[in-house]
């Protein structure tokens, strides 16, 4: 194992950020992801989740926020409807000098967190 990371958002401080900088949710997420919560009642839990998994790909990895864009890592989902890490860019590379092979990833929300589990392995 080569780290692990976990991060927590409040969903109601992130729901107000996106709402105070709507042109935060094109700097902060991919257009697959987008695509994907857009159907959703209340995309907020799924989006604050996503950033976590963000935050939580830095930690396993040893690094603090800044260390590489938010588009060069992304959520997305296998055919069985699991989430997996996609790397591009900055992240790819640094994930790449320390060796990481597989990634394993785990999202959850409540109605008031959001919680992404990241291992690096």
């Amino acid at each position: 194992m080569i780290g692990v990371g976990v991060d927590v958002v409040e969903i109601e401080r992130f729901r107000r950020s996106l709402e105070r900088t709507p042109t935060i949710r094109g700097r902060l997420f991919t257009p697959s992801e987008l695509d994907y919560v857009a159907p959703q009642s209340d995309p907020v839990p799924s989006l604050a989740a996503r950033f976590a998994a963000r935050e939580a790909v830095m930690k396993s990895l040893g690094l603090g926020l800044g260390a590489f864009g938010f588009h060069d890592v992304w959520v997305e989902r296998v055919a069985s409807g699991a989430p997996s890490l996609a790397f591009a860019g900055r992240a790819a590379e640094i994930a790449a000098e320390r060796g990481v092979r597989r990634w394993h990833l785990s999202l959850t929300h409540s109605d008031l967190v959001a919680v992404a589990y990241v291992v690096a392995e």
